[in-house]
């Protein structure tokens, strides 16, 4: 009763929608929970996918993907890593725009990238097709969580820039073990997560305005707070991005389950994975942002090892 009377009390002049929208904000779950269904990111929305395309190939930021000067650094060590040669087969999982995917073409690889961002795969497409490698890229348009690649088929796979923190960890833990069974065995797998040493576990919130960017191109006020859930060990991020012209509201919640050392060597070993080879820092890569990652490297097992 007490807040129906606050409600009408500040709510005398505003119109019915501004209303809701203010009092959904007002009565958001503080802390949110984790791993909820409701508002991740449109990945594969055509629109949104344009928007992070942008921000993928904007060289003044690291945000989305490395810059290209990292990038060739990062290609360099991993080739070495993963012992590749010419002709062998990767998967790069959740490729975006194939910066990657395309470049290990050059070098000789037949690639097949997955990700279902429809923009970042037809830049890939075209990018393949720049370079003259489009024989030897395949791109696949698909929720990598539900990926289906022949047994054995690849020599080495990537999951680069944290991606595999994104989904729960049982469906990480079924990606593993997918990405296992479509390599051979010795074959090789390369992961990047954040080190759970630098990871923030305060509490904050920020705001902004803006007429373009990742949310929109039109203007929009954009409400943002992040959580740390200690018994998940999991970051928590939930923006509220108010559309001005339209008085709509997009609910954005995202999480970024932190992995020690220790869990996903574990969760390799029982993915089917014989080895693993743990590089922090990117051994010593002069990335911008170097220290706040770790690398592992699986081996595949023999072929009876996997789940």
């Amino acid at each position: 009763m007490a807040g129906d009377k606050r409600r009408s009390r500040y709510n005398r002049d505003m119109e019915p929608q501004q209303q809701d929208l203010l009092w959904r904000i007002y009565h958001r779950p503080v802390p949110p929970e984790a791993w909820t269904d409701d508002g991740n990111l449109p990945w594969n929305d055509v629109d949104f996918s344009i928007r992070m395309l942008r921000e993928h190939l904007d060289e003044a930021h690291g945000a989305a993907s490395r810059v290209s000067a990292e990038r060739a650094l990062q290609l360099d060590w991993l080739w070495d890593a993963l012992r590749l040669q010419r002709d062998q087969t990767v998967a790069d999982i959740t490729c975006g725009p194939g910066l990657y995917a395309v470049e290990l073409a050059r070098r000789g690889c037949r690639v097949t990238g997955i990700d279902f961002a429809p923009a970042a795969l037809a830049y890939a497409e075209e990018a393949a097709r720049e370079q003259g490698v489009t024989a030897r890229c395949t791109f696949i348009e698909a929720d990598v969580r539900q990926m289906s690649l022949p047994p054995a088929s690849c020599d080495a796979a990537l999951i680069l820039y944290g991606q595999l923190a994104v989904m729960r960890p049982q469906e990480a833990a079924a990606l593993l073990a997918a990405t296992a069974r479509a390599l051979r065995p010795g074959g090789r797998l390369l992961i990047e997560l954040l080190n759970p040493e630098g990871v923030d576990r305060g509490k904050s919130s920020w705001w902004y305005t803006d007429d373009r960017g990742l949310w929109g191109n039109a203007p929009f006020l954009h409400l943002g707070e992040r959580y740390w859930d200690e018994d998940q060990e999991c970051s928590i991020e939930r923006y509220q991005i108010i559309h001005l012209e339209s008085g709509k509201m997009d609910l954005i919640h995202l999480c970024d389950q932190v992995y020690r050392p220790e869990r996903i060597t574990r969760m390799l070993h029982e993915a089917g994975f014989a080895s693993v080879t743990v590089h922090p820092g990117w051994d010593g890569l002069p990335l911008y942002d170097a220290d706040e990652w770790i690398v592992y490297v699986a081996t595949r097992g023999p072929s009876e090892d996997a789940q």
